[in-house]
């Protein structure tokens, strides 16, 4: 349609034809059927991990991070037949509170862990966002020379609201690094809630990050976290910084001889590096090979090892009856019920559990 202004009448003034109305989907769509991701099968997954394709093994950690029955079934399966393949690793749990330097010192650390002719596998739990739930996956960033190397193998995963940002799948994603001939580990917590509670059930060795000037050190810490840490470590001792370093270090070991002496035997160490100048690297690596030969030696180690495998059985059984209990249809019906019943004072909070756990022992029994 020719526009009215471009009339000779006009003197001076054109407006241009334009383009015709392009279409709102993008014409070469369909061309990108063909790239779909090929989807395997449970031995080919078990037969590329065990070989250390990198690629296979992540999609399978994939697996295992998904909510869907049909990846959980896939992904089960994996790790049964990678089984007898693990347990060949040393596997090491990382926690400290946000801004300690662990993902930096997780790169130090690797960096070493790896010139010693080791695979390093790091589990780095990603803060998910509190408003979309998904991951800020700030940690491969902060891991600049080790996220190049080829013997190790990064994967940040979304806390996504967790205990912690730690769980099962976690665990499970550990036996297949192993499988995969990682015999290295690196757990990293997000350093808040009882996410090491989680870690602490799933490595050898609980190393503690602290900084020097926090206070924590006067007041003996946490006791649950001091007591868990089979090292601790003071970062950023280097500069200006070395002698609070030091200070810090005096305090917490005093702070360690008012605790029991652990059931491993071993007297937990302070030690002070500094994970951005790379000093005081192997003093820390040596300490926890020290700490490895010593409980393999006591027997402590396979008796750590079979706690864990204990304690996550139970832990697999109370999430698995717990995901039942919501999912069930009936209940949510009931729940919503009981809720307002609740609310509206007509029944109390324990009288509306009691009710609906009925409820639900009554369904099971049918």
């Amino acid at each position: 349609m020719e526009h009215v202004e471009n009339d000779e009448q006009f003197q001076g003034l054109r407006v241009n034809k334009g383009i015709s109305e392009q279409p709102t989907v993008n014409p070469y769509l369909n061309n990108f059927k063909k790239f779909k991701r090929k989807i395997y099968t449970v031995s080919e997954y078990v037969e590329g991990i065990l070989k250390g394709d990198i690629s296979l093994l992540g999609q399978a950690v994939t697996l295992i991070e998904s909510s869907k029955p049909e990846h959980q079934a896939v992904a089960q399966e994996v790790i049964e037949k990678c089984l007898p393949y693990t347990g060949n690793s040393i596997r090491i749990g990382i926690t400290g509170v946000p801004g300690a330097g662990k993902s930096t010192s997780i790169d130090s650390f690797g960096m070493q862990i790896l010139k010693e002719g080791n695979k390093l596998a790091v589990l780095a739990i990603d803060p998910s966002s509190e408003v979309t739930k998904g991951s800020i996956l700030g940690d491969k960033t902060r891991m600049e020379r080790l996220s190049t190397q080829d013997n190790a193998f990064i994967r940040p995963s979304p806390s996504a609201g967790s205990l912690g940002g730690v769980a099962r799948k976690t665990r499970e994603t550990i036996i297949l690094c192993e499988a995969a001939g990682f015999n290295r580990i690196i757990v990293e917590t997000v350093g808040v809630g009882q996410s090491e509670t989680a870690v602490h059930s799933m490595v050898d060795f609980f190393l503690l990050i602290q900084l020097a000037g926090t206070g924590d050190e006067l007041q003996g810490i946490k006791r649950g976290i001091m007591e868990m840490a089979d090292g601790i470590v003071i970062n950023k001792a280097d500069g200006n910084n070395i002698e609070k370093a030091r200070l810090a270090q005096s305090h917490f070991q005093n702070a360690l001889h008012l605790f029991p002496l652990p059931d491993s035997g071993w007297a937990p160490r302070v030690l002070t590096y500094s994970g951005y100048y790379d000093l005081g690297i192997e003093e820390v690596l040596g300490m926890i090979d020290e700490y490895i030969a010593f409980v393999k030696e006591n027997g402590y180690f396979e008796h750590r090892r079979n706690s864990q495998s204990r304690y996550w059985m139970y832990e697999t059984i109370n999430e698995k009856l717990k995901s039942n209990f919501y999912n069930n249809q009936h209940i949510q019906k009931e729940l919503k019920i009981c809720e307002n019943q609740v609310l509206d004072a007509k029944i109390s909070s324990f009288a509306a559990a009691n009710k609906v756990l009925d409820i639900y022992m009554k369904d099971l029994m049918k």
